[in-house]
Parts: C-alpha cells; structure tokens; sequence
C-alpha cells in the first residue's frame, strides 16, 4: 500500500527530502505548468535597469533671513466651580464695632493666574497673639513682643500699630486643662480687652481640648455677638452640631481643620452643612513647615483648591493656614553652623518660605508672627495681585550679558 501512494506522487519522496533541506535551489532543464500563478514582488526590491531613473536634483539650500512669526498664547483650562466668599470682622453698619470687614475666597481660578482670573480678594494674614506670657518663644521672635508678652490687648495693639496687622489671630492657651485651665469667664474677658484695643477683625483659637474649646466657644460667641469672628477651630472629635450652632446663632465664622486628608475635608465639611451655610467655613487641612512635611501639606492644598475649581462643591472653600508652625523646625531657631547665617535672620526666612509656598497653593489666610516674615509675604502678595512683571529677568532670552 505505500509503495502504492509512492508510485502516484509527482515527485518521490527522496526528492522532497533532499529539497527540503534548501532555502534556494537551481533547476536545469525542468518545465512547470501552472493552472494559476501569482506574484508578489516586495516595494525595494524592484531594481530599474542602469538608465531608467533621473539623476538626483542639485538642492540649492539657502540660509533663513527671519524666523516664521506664530500666534503663541498662554493656554486657558475650565474651571467650572468657584470657591465660595467668606466675610471676617464687621463694622458698625454689619452690626460690629471694627473699622472694616475683609472677604476671602471667590477664585475662579488656581492662584494668581492673572492671565486668566485674577484673585477678586487679597490674602490675609493675621498676626499670632498669646495670652499666655510663658508662650516658648524663641529669642528673634520674642525680641519684638517682650514688652508685652503678659497682655494680649497691648501686644495686639502693638502689631496694628507698628506692624500694620490687618487682623489679629488669639490664641487662648490659659484655657488648656494642662496649662491653667482658665473658665470660659476669663477668656471672655481677654477678648473684650482686645475688642477694645483693636479695631480690626479678630479670629479666636482654642486649645485643642474639644469639650473645653466647645465651652470657651459658646461663651465668646454669645459674648461678641455681631462682630463676625473666626473661631478656630472644629474638628470631627467635636461635637459638630454643637459648635456650629453656636456660630450661626451668634453670626461668626469657623475654621474645619484636618489633619492632611482630602476625604477628611470632605467629611467635615459635609457634617457642617447640615448646620451652617457654606459662607461661614473656612477649611485648614494642616501646615507642616519647610523641611517638615511641606511638600505633602502645598499638596494636599493645592488637590483640595483644584478639585474645588473642577467642581467639587465640598472643597471649595477658603483654605486657611497656620504658618507660625514653621517655628516648630528646629532649624528655625536652633544654634547652628556658620554656614546656616544668624538665627535672627534663618527663622522668618523659615517662616516666609513656609508661607510663601502655600500662598502659590491658594491660601487666602494666613496666621503668622514675625513682622519681617508678615512683611516679606505682604510684598510678594501686593506684587502678584498687581499683574505687573515682578523682574526685568523676565526678558532673560534676549538679555545680553
């Protein structure tokens, strides 16, 4: 039977063997029959015969005399949210005793985009009162404010009068239960004092004792009813419903701080609707300083303020940022190197690094306490709100040197 199949093959089996171990053979004397032959020729690989093509043409290439002028514009990106007004202090008109009001918030835009939406509002900053005198200080700080370290209305007066502060931030720390574990009373008093020492608006900050600052809280509230006041600050260990009834009831605004978590500002912010319209809140989502998490606090900021302009309508309010925190860095204030230059100068350059960065995250408050860091920061936000070119090293590409 194979010898059978053998026969009928057109070619034997040894041949195809052999041939199959070839990648090109040569045939002699051998005639194929096709019922259908197609070829298939690869581009390239067609040689034209010697003469068939055209020389290749002589291409006269000439130097450019100028270059091609282009429209080139900055691009413009959607920002559909706004990030909602909120009003701090209020004048004898809005039912307070200060001189004037001032109003955060309403970018439409990331900050200082001038080329697209200007900030309608200027950041503020407000400058640190204690009213304890055994505040740990450190030495460039305390220089400025030792006269008045055991009044806080003499030492607010002070920062109006010859730092020009625009509002002052109370910290009450004699409250602390593991300070003095002053009465509300007290704290009331310390804020009519500097109610009438002061005519600009104030904002109030508690001890971090929720029970404690909840009745501190109440007690101001009630005690400085009109005036607008920002409380500092809630958080979601307080009694929510509790604290911000007493800021709406009593016609003042309130700080929702967390802890470095987008979702936790939701979260707050969320709770707080329930109980307070959306112009009372101002968000702090924590301020780590230079060389201590920085760079983790302008982002969690700067997410909140994008997300917030994108139209995420939990996010889009005032950020606020405690840049005092800078004096934490050891580096701030401790004895160093040569190298590092005199600590009365490497704190409020600690401190204004600090700020500064934030400020290009979208912080519109600030609390901070050295007059030349407030200053220097004060200068960098009245040359940006300006829209004007803040250097001639702008026209770097064609300075010549």
């Amino acid at each position: 039977m194979t010898e059978k199949k053998k026969e009928n093959l057109p070619i034997s089996l040894d041949l195809l063997k052999t041939l199959a171990k070839f990648q090109q053979i040569e045939l002699e004397d051998v005639e194929i029959s096709f019922d259908e032959l197609e070829l298939r020729l690869s581009p390239g690989m067609v040689m034209a015969p010697p003469g068939a093509m055209p020389p290749p043409a002589v291409v006269k290439r000439e130097k450019p005399t100028a270059l091609l002028e282009a429209d080139v514009g900055i691009p413009i990106g959607e920002y559909p949210g706004s990030i909602v007004k909120v009003r701090l202090g209020a004048t004898k008109a809005e039912g307070g005793t200060r001189s004037r009001g001032i109003t955060i918030g309403g970018e439409t835009a990331p900050a200082f985009y001038n080329f697209q939406a200007p900030p309608p509002h200027k950041p503020v900053i407000a400058f640190d009162v204690f009213d304890w005198a055994k505040v740990p200080l450190c030495k460039a700080v305390k220089m400025h404010f030792r006269e008045v370290l055991d009044d806080p209305a003499e030492w607010a007066k002070l920062c109006v009068e010859k730092f020009d502060a625009e509002m002052i931030n109370v910290h009450l720390l004699t409250i602390d239960p593991l300070i003095e574990d002053a009465p509300p009373k007290a704290a009331v008093k310390i804020l009519e004092d500097v109610l009438q020492a002061v005519d600009v608006p104030l904002a109030i900050g508690g001890c971090g004792d929720p029970q404690k600052d909840l009745d501190v809280f109440s007690a101001i509230a009630e005690a400085t009813a009109g005036e607008r006041l920002l409380f500092g600050s809630v958080t979601l260990d307080m009694n929510i419903e509790a604290t911000a009834k007493i800021i709406k009831d009593n016609g003042h605004a309130v700080i929702a701080f967390t802890s470095m978590d987008v979702n936790k500002a939701r979260e707050l912010n969320r709770k707080l609707y329930d109980f307070l319209p959306k112009e009372d809140i101002v968000m702090d989502t924590t301020t780590a300083a230079l060389g201590y998490g920085l760079d983790y606090a302008f982002t969690v900021m700067e997410r909140s303020r994008l997300a917030a302009l994108k139209g995420d309508p939990e996010l889009n309010h005032p950020i606020s940022s405690g840049s005092t925190n800078a004096w934490a860095a050891r580096e701030a204030w401790m004895k160093m190197g040569p190298e590092w230059a005199p600590r009365e100068l490497r704190g409020p350059i600690w401190e204004t690094v600090t700020a500064q960065t934030l400020l290009l995250a979208g912080v519109d408050y600030f609390m901070m306490m050295h007059p030349a860091s407030v200053q220097a920061v004060r200068t960098v936000i009245n040359n940006l709100m300006s829209g004007k070119s803040p250097s001639e090293a702008t026209g770097w590409v064609s300075l010549r040197l």
